[in-house]
């Protein structure tokens, strides 16, 4: 199995949409698909999110304007997994990092995100049902941090739950996978580790 991993750019904006269209990523909840746009460099504080068909077209707008960053994976020209990775301080007033820093999951270090330092956070994952367990995440992450690296960003952070309690939120990459590419926790909340990778 070649799996080829790409970089979203906005000519490759339909495969996005359609990768989001016909893969389910809450299997309980379809008509939750939420298109990843809650983490972008957007705030998205105007935008109407309440519907999937909203989502969609906030996704597209997001994709050609290069708010929503990340990785797309290939296998055999579908599209068969995504990453979002994106600039940190460019994000921090985007809803779904405004949801992650609510009182109960805890606060999030932000104030090293500056132009002087910077780090590059990886959000999200989906991989389509059929591809999952064959390390594709792990492809995914490998690209974010060389990228990162060629691009002189100090550091690859990342947030995955101390413990998984549905399926609908196990989307932020496990703790073991971070530490299998040199990742070590930096930080702690009520729910999360927030996890490290010095480029430099």
């Amino acid at each position: 199995m070649t799996i080829e991993i790409r970089k979203l750019t906005p000519d490759l904006v339909d495969e996005y949409i359609r990768f989001f269209d016909v893969t389910p990523h809450n299997e309980k909840h379809h008509h939750a698909k939420c298109y990843c746009v809650y983490w972008c460099s957007d705030d998205g504080e105007d935008r109407d999110f309440s519907t999937k068909t909203a989502r969609r077209d906030c996704a597209i707008q997001y994709v050609k304007g290069n708010n929503l960053q990340g990785y797309l994976a290939y296998c055999e020209d579908k599209v068969v997994g995504w990453c979002n990775a994106n600039t940190k301080s460019d994000c921090l007033k985007c809803q779904g990092w405004r949801g992650m820093n609510g009182k109960r999951k805890g606060f999030i270090p932000t104030e090293e995100a500056t132009p002087e330092i910077m780090i590059k956070s990886v959000f999200c994952f989906t991989i389509a049902p059929d591809m999952r367990r064959q390390g594709i995440a792990l492809r995914l992450l490998e690209r974010v941090c060389r990228d990162a690296a060629e691009d002189g960003f100090d550091y690859v952070e990342a947030y995955p739950d101390k413990e998984v309690t549905a399926k609908s939120e196990d989307f932020v990459g496990h703790a073991e996978m971070y530490e299998k590419m040199g990742f070590t926790v930096y930080h702690e909340t009520n729910r999360k580790h927030v996890m490290r990778k010095p480029l430099k």
